[in-house]
């Protein structure tokens, strides 16, 4: 038995754009792209909101990352350590 294929959708969460379409080797899930004015912004696997959306547009600023070698100093200290 084998499960009729799904077809690509198109639709509008506000001012964005999500094209649905059927992830490869999977019987059901679907993979929604988001544009924006025509231009791609992101994708992703569950059915996207109109904040999903803004977050593709304008994620948030990442700090930077440490460095481990500064900030991870484990065992013990050395027996002259003062």
């Amino acid at each position: 038995m084998s499960l009729p294929p799904v077809g690509q959708t198109r639709f509008s969460v506000g001012k964005y754009e999500v094209v649905a379409t059927p992830m490869p080797h999977s019987a059901h899930m679907l993979l929604y792209a988001v544009f924006l004015d025509g231009k791609r912004i992101g994708a992703m696997a569950s059915f996207p909101s109109e904040s999903d959306c803004r977050f593709l547009e304008k994620p948030p600023a990442v700090p930077p990352l440490k460095v481990l070698r500064l900030t991870n100093r484990p065992g013990r200290p050395k027996k002259n350590a003062g």
